[in-house]
């Protein structure tokens, strides 16, 4: 199966129902293309995004393509797990409506058996629940260490917002911040954030990104290709945290242990992870 990048920061939605837009998605730059069976296609066509979807992951496609199947305790999902599970241009399945880690057992223990230890390494597809409603925060410790497949978490924020009757979107930064670390308490990447709906906003996407970041965020998923240099922008280290994560190394490494810098700052074993993930980050250009 094909492997997603490892410090993926763009996820760029397309409808499964719409091929010619998956064709074009996956030369957009997007690190994930996520091909949506779910909210983006209508009900009278959700067999024939199944089918197209199918028939686009016969072969590995240039860029990691994860898809997010109907909802998990609805009726669509079992046939989606069943078309696309087993394929070997899957990189990864998104599951949406996740409320429960006996889900996520359960889905896992699924797509195990149908890609079956032939061609399976150390498991089925990775799995990223999506959290969409107040039952699946209060459970997002649970969810993250369900199952060994299981790779990410994160929110569906147009939900979780109609859920809890949320108005103004600070109103959701309680439950962000709980899956920031639900996902870090679990040995999860960190989460990437929600859409923004709005594609012609490209000032407010960047604002929202910079907020996301400061709450522990890790790149965003995308509806329109224009958004994506916004968020991959916003998400890369910049020129001065660079140079403090390379001060912070090179020191670290002349003289192990905690110690301060020359400018007065003290720093320890946790400052030099925290500067050697900023390095990381900044070598996937």
């Amino acid at each position: 199966m094909t492997a997603t990048a490892p410090f993926p920061l763009t996820w760029l939605y397309v409808p499964g129902d719409r091929p010619h837009r998956v064709t074009k998605a996956l030369t957009a730059g997007a690190d994930v293309v996520v091909v949506d069976l779910e909210d983006a296609v209508a009900p009278d066509r959700k067999e024939y995004a199944r089918a197209a979807t199918a028939e686009l992951l016969t072969e590995p496609p240039p860029v990691p393509v994860h898809v997010r199947v109907n909802a998990v305790q609805g009726p669509l999902a079992a046939a989606d797990l069943a078309a696309v599970a087993a394929l070997p241009g899957l990189a990864g399945l998104r599951l949406p409506k996740v409320t429960s880690a006996e889900q996520v057992v359960r889905i896992a223990e699924g797509t195990e058996a149908a890609v079956g230890p032939s061609q399976a390494e150390g498991g089925g597809p990775p799995l990223y629940a999506l959290l969409e409603t107040a039952l699946a925060v209060e459970h997002a410790y649970a969810i993250a260490a369900a199952h060994e497949s299981l790779r990410g978490i994160s929110i569906g924020e147009a939900d979780l917002r109609a859920d809890l009757g949320v108005r103004n979107d600070v109103g959701l930064d309680w439950s962000r911040a709980r899956v920031v670390v639900a996902a870090r308490a679990a040995g999860l990447a960190p989460p990437a954030q929600s859409v923004h709906p709005d594609i012609r906003d490209l000032e407010g996407l960047a604002s929202s990104c910079a907020h996301g970041r400061a709450l522990g965020f890790l790149g965003r998923a995308a509806i329109h290709p224009r958004q994506l240099p916004i968020i991959e922008r916003a998400y890369l280290p910049t020129d001065r945290e660079l140079e403090e994560a390379e001060t912070i190394v090179k020191a670290a490494t002349t003289e192990p242990g905690a110690q301060a810098l020359p400018d007065g700052r003290f720093i320890d074993a946790a400052v030099v992870a925290a500067a050697q993930r900023t390095l990381s980050l900044a070598r996937r250009c």
